[in-house]
């Protein structure tokens, strides 16, 4: 292409500090380097992560900063050493990398990277590292990938190639949320078939685990939300029974052990919520229950009663749905394509880029409401057309 080798100027959400508007601003993407890859970004999802970033997080050193690490794109230009990848190919830029060569990529219990900006900088959430400038000063990449911008540059171990005919703007939303709720069920917690289990929040992490639990064989799915508003899109997901927490006089947990004879087989938390990641374990049944931690949170600690485990419990965390990235993605891409797994349902709204501050959206979003449509489960930025 014309602009390979060449620095690019282009449109970017930059977020230059927490909990403030981000500004649209022209910055400097600089070619890729040995290993990387620079791509035009299509279309981005927006994850409770990115919102996590600016409102709650609130590490100044993790800022002035491109937020985005859900999204899809094409191609534009490769760097010195890249073979794997060419101009023009979709791809799918990936938070958590799959290097193939450290102790991690080559254990299969795990998909942890050595080579991930997580494994020394996930309290900024970025690698210093960047390819990005602004007003004649870096901006960081968030979470490695930062696809609130219409070029990003990406290392090779973070990029997944998928099928040609893949659309763009429904499988960017593999690139975190859908993957890693539905893996949290299928592979993390292990679902098996005739199981009981309870998915707490219903975002667009939760639904994808209650999917995860469905196509696994569960026989009975309680969907636990304060919206009820959010029940009805459930039960498209798989959802078999409903519980709004406020309504009850007594701990959920109580209520589900009481309505499944002990307690369920498989909990997943999909909120981020210290205390509800408490009340997921409690609700397991003892001797075999499996509670999964799958929202994400760094900012305040969790606890339990000893016996909770003592009485044979598993307490396990799950991290992008414990798919190995670049081997997964190009595989549930066609698992969407045939329709095993759902992405369509999940997107409510569709927006400019221009429109990233619509925080009043935004924060509603984070809420898991949107008074206008009754739910907004993904809101989505299209930055150019297919």
């Amino acid at each position: 292409m014309a602009t390979a080798g060449k620095v690019i100027k282009c449109r970017a959400a930059v977020a230059w500090e927490p909990n403030a508007p981000l500004m649209m601003e022209e910055i400097e993407v600089a070619p890729p380097q040995e290993g990387e890859i620079r791509i035009k970004v299509v279309a981005t999802g927006v994850c409770h992560t990115d919102l996590y970033h600016l409102f709650e997080g609130k590490d100044k050193r993790g800022f002035p900063t491109v937020l985005g690490h859900e999204g899809a794109g094409v191609v534009e230009s490769v760097g010195p050493g890249v073979t794997d990848f060419k101009p023009g190919d979709k791809v799918i830029p990936l938070f958590l990398s799959q290097c193939g060569e450290c102790k991690f990529c080559k254990c299969p219990k795990t998909n942890m990277c050595d080579c991930s900006w997580s494994s020394n900088y996930h309290d900024i959430m970025s690698d210093p590292t960047t390819r990005f400038t602004c007003r004649g000063q870096p901006i960081l990449q968030f979470m490695g990938t930062s696809t609130f911008s219409e070029y990003t540059v990406i290392n090779q171990i973070a990029v997944a190639k998928i099928v040609d005919d893949a659309p763009l703007d429904r499988v960017c939303l593999l690139g975190c949320g859908i993957a890693t709720g539905y893996g949290a069920a299928v592979n993390t917690a292990g679902v098996t078939p005739g199981s009981v289990c309870a998915v707490f929040g219903l975002g667009a992490v939760g639904l994808a685990a209650v999917m995860g639990c469905k196509n696994a064989g569960a026989s009975h799915i309680f969907a636990v939300d304060i919206n009820e508003q959010i029940f009805e899109k459930a039960k498209i997901f798989g959802a078999t029974d409903f519980l709004n927490p406020k309504a009850y006089n007594k701990p959920i947990s109580e209520v589900l052990s009481e309505m499944t004879s002990g307690g369920v087989d498989f909990s997943l938390e999909c909120v981020g919520n210290t205390e509800v990641m408490r009340t997921a374990l409690e609700s397991c049944i003892k001797g075999w229950g499996v509670s999964v931690l799958v929202g994400w949170t760094d900012v305040k600690d969790f606890s339990a009663k000893p016996i909770q485990l003592i009485s044979g419990k598993t307490w396990k965390g799950s991290l992008f749905g414990g798919f190995k990235s670049k081997d997964s993605v190009p595989n549930l891409v066609c698992d969407y394509m045939t329709g095993k797994i759902k992405l369509d349902e999940f997107i409510t709204h569709k927006m400019s880029l221009e429109q990233v501050n619509d925080f009043k959206k935004l924060k509603l979003f984070l809420k898991g409401v949107d008074k206008t449509k009754g739910m907004n489960l993904v809101l989505q930025f299209c930055l150019a057309k297919r």
